[in-house]
């Protein structure tokens, strides 16, 4: 008994000397591209905070037009500000753009179509986790809403822009958490049985098979879209669970920050000769495993078919 308090009084002494190591083993994985981006647009959503805002900073440090979309416009006019007088690129743009509500995205896309001629990178970054259960404005359950359909739709009304801007990339944000993830097409929307947890998991499956289908449906267009696990990130990710919070403090050392956490994004949204990995999934920028539900075109096919259903696009 002596034994197991004492260990755990020097617990923390250990992960106090250790975690530098720790922390440069878990966050290894840098872009290391010198790839300039002048006369290039680019959207990112959720880039008013975390990975997001550190995307959007690099590309608008590479000379890139960058899109701000974000629910929240005055966070995101902030972000704009410190990122213009950080960069010295005055092209960092503020859209609104709610994922939970379909008007919101359609109304994006809307102005976003008529105010540019190009597209060349969109990057869907925005994500909820673990929410207590909901409903988007369109009834969607939360996670599967924002996470996967809301991207969904997004990315189909973009889609002719990003074609005729190509060769132009769609970077998908997923998560390790997939590998707990699966489709329940009998219960998509939670009503029948619901775990935060696990609804989170299932929309970053989501986010993967959607990749793949995606890049299948897109192969020869110039288009070229990949999905990223960004690491264990200090983000605001986790405010809906005061656990996650807990956790994420008392394993500080080893997260990454958020400027670490947008490398694995900026490697597949600009890194040259990238094509012939076109539909891979990325983890500290080099391709990575994936479940084997993941891996299954079968359903990737019917969760597209699917998604088109609930979000009105015609199936094609």
């Amino acid at each position: 008994m002596v034994g197991v308090l004492l260990l755990l009084l020097l617990l923390p002494f250990f992960l106090y000397i250790a975690a530098p190591k720790i922390r440069k083993m878990l966050c290894s994985g840098v872009c290391t591209s010198t790839v300039q981006l002048p006369g290039k647009v680019a959207v990112v959503t959720g880039a008013n905070t975390g990975i997001g805002k550190e995307t959007a900073k690099e590309l608008a440090q590479r000379g890139a037009r960058v899109y701000l979309a974000c629910r929240d416009i005055q966070k995101g006019e902030l972000v704009a500000r410190e990122i213009q007088t950080m960069t010295g690129n005055q092209q960092v743009l503020v859209r609104k753009l709610d994922l939970a509500d379909t008007k919101s995205i359609r109304a994006f896309a809307k102005d976003f179509l008529a105010e540019e001629k190009h597209l060349h990178i969109l990057i869907n970054n925005a994500g909820v986790m673990m929410c207590p259960y909901s409903k988007t404005a369109d009834g969607f359950e939360m996670h599967m809403g924002v996470n996967h359909l809301g991207h969904f739709l997004l990315t189909h009304l973009l889609l002719e822009k990003l074609k005729e801007s190509a060769p132009s990339r769609v970077v998908n944000v997923s998560s390790l958490a997939h590998h707990l993830g699966r489709i329940h097409f009998h219960n998509l929307q939670g009503e029948k049985f619901y775990n935060a947890g696990l609804a989170y998991c299932h929309s970053k499956l989501a986010n993967i098979l959607f990749t793949q289908e995606l890049a299948r449906r897109l192969k020869g267009s110039g288009v070229t879209t990949y999905s990223v696990h960004p690491g264990t990130v200090n983000s605001e990710l986790v405010r809906h669970s005061p656990f996650m919070k807990w956790m994420w403090w008392l394993f500080s050392f080893f997260i990454k920050t958020p400027k670490q956490g947008a490398q694995t994004s900026l490697y597949c949204a600009i890194t040259e000769g990238l094509e012939i990995l076109n539909g891979h999934h990325f983890s500290d920028c080099s391709v990575a495993w994936v479940s084997a539900q993941a891996r299954n075109e079968t359903i990737a096919r019917r969760l597209w078919d699917v998604s088109c259903d609930l979000l009105g696009i015609p199936m094609d």
